[in-house]
């Protein structure tokens, strides 16, 4: 038996690696394409979606909070922006430099994506409950938030068995937010949903075209925002 040949039992008892997601190049070699692509990925962060909606029903939309005053409303957005932009945002800073399951800022693979996932969750949920308890934010704000912290649970729940687009998930659930807004919203002209369009159109672009994402992760990260923003809607 001590002279049996191990070899073939090396076979069997390899340590099980999980394959590394290696970035994928860029489909576009344009230098001044890949410069745009990066800025529309940049300015339309999944994390800055909110606070861009909030801004855009506090002080673009002419009636959305027409009963607060202009005090109340920059406190209202700032709460917003605190909430779901800096705070995940400085959590995920903070878990790269300290080496936390983030080896990469831009959190490239599934891995790397599981804990701050939770944190952003965490404060979702925190802003979405405290808005829902205010007597002065209108009912649709409401859904939207609660709509963002389905968009975050799904991509997280998603990301434990496949990669999806967060990019395109945060556009997906603003795409539909705008179709289900419009038909409550007295001033509703189709110009804020085309915009929405329009932007969601850019930045999936940009995200296939620097090799951020497959198709299929764009595509189900897409219908992932839409389907958790209408889900919202119905409570």
């Amino acid at each position: 038996m001590e002279n049996v040949d191990k070899s073939h039992g090396d076979l069997f008892y390899q340590p099980i690696q999980e394959p590394i997601e290696k970035p994928r190049p860029p489909v576009i070699q344009n230098p001044w394409l890949r410069f745009l692509s990066n800025i529309f990925s940049l300015v339309f962060h999944p994390i800055l979606i909110t606070s861009y909606v909030t801004y855009f029903l506090i002080f673009v939309h002419p009636i959305a909070f027409a009963g607060l005053d202009h005090r109340d409303k920059v406190f209202r957005f700032i709460t917003v922006l605190f909430s779901t932009g800096f705070l995940p945002l400085f959590s995920v800073f903070l878990l790269w430099r300290l080496g936390f399951g983030v080896q990469s800022i831009l959190m490239r693979t599934r891995r790397e994506r599981i804990i701050p996932y939770a944190i952003v969750m965490i404060f979702y949920w925190w802003v979405w409950n405290v808005f829902r308890n205010l007597p002065d934010i209108p009912p649709f704000v409401v859904h939207f938030l609660l709509g963002s912290f389905l968009a975050v649970c799904a991509a997280w729940f998603c990301n434990i068995y496949f990669k999806v687009s967060m990019h395109a998930v945060a556009m997906g659930s603003l795409v539909m937010f705008l179709i289900l807004f419009s038909f409550v919203d007295a001033y509703s002209s189709g110009l804020y949903l085309s915009i929405g369009v329009l932007m969601a159109g850019l930045v999936c672009s940009s995200r296939l075209l620097l090799g951020a994402h497959s198709n299929t992760e764009i595509y189900a990260g897409f219908f992932i925002g839409m389907l958790v923003q209408y889900i919202a809607w119905l409570f």
